[in-house]
Parts: structure tokens; sequence; C-alpha cells
């Protein structure tokens, strides 16, 4: 079982940045194709920018077309979770870290094999760690 982190919002802010403080503590949302990430083709393993819990293998990246970083799956089922999200008018799933509950972006049912999932996720909420691909 994944320790929970728990920090309060002034703690988080002096430990992020300004964006990636409104993306992954506020859960906003990054313009599309404007993140470090949707494009990135390099190897290795996305971490959790606030915590930097394992989140994603470079090798479930693939392009989605949407301007995020999409997976068809996190690099293990409990090292995220999901709620539902009806902010926008509309029923989602948002994707959060199992371990800080920082909001990485949200899961949609559109994805390619083997699991028909696109995890569309903000680049802030994540931290390319280019010398790892598995933990």
């Amino acid at each position: 079982m994944t320790k929970k982190i728990t920090k309060s919002d002034a703690d988080w802010a002096r430990e992020l940045t300004p964006e990636q403080f409104r993306i992954a503590r506020q859960k906003g949302t990054e313009r599309a194709f404007s993140g470090a990430y949707w494009d990135t083709k390099d190897g290795g393993l996305y971490r959790c920018v606030c915590c930097g819990h394992p989140l994603f293998s470079s090798d479930t990246k693939y392009d989605s077309g949407t301007g995020w970083p999409s997976f068809w799956a996190p690099i293990a089922p409990d090292h995220v979770t999901t709620e539902a999200d009806t902010s926008l008018g509309m029923r989602r799933i948002e994707v959060l870290c199992s371990q800080c509950d920082a909001h990485l972006g949200h899961v949609f049912e559109d994805g390619p094999a083997p699991t028909s999932q696109r995890y569309c996720i903000n680049s802030a909420s994540l931290e390319l760690d280019r010398d790892q691909n598995e933990e």
C-alpha cells in the first residue's frame, strides 16, 4: 500500500512553480500543444511532479493527437486513482497520483489496444526521469 503524502497548499505552493501548483494542486489544465511532454519521444519514467511517485512509462506513451501526453496504461494500476469529475457540466474521469492526490488529467475510453484507455495527462503534473523506464 502506498503511504499518502499530505501537505498544506502553502507548502505545495513553495515547492512547485505557479503553473505546476495551478494544475496539480488546483485541478487546472494546460493549453493543448503547450506542455513540455506532449510530443516528447524520449524514453524514461514519468513521475508525479509533486512527490516523485512513478506513474507512466514511455513504453505506453502514444500520440493521441490531442496535444497532451497520452498513455494507454499507468506503470501499475495502484499508482493512480480515479474519481468522477463533473466540473465542466459533463462526466469525465479524473486521474490522480495515488500517493499525493495530485491532479494529473483525465482518462477516456477511446485509446489504443490493448487497454482502449487514453490517459490524457498534463505535462505540468509530470517529471520525466530519462534514466529509468521501470521501477
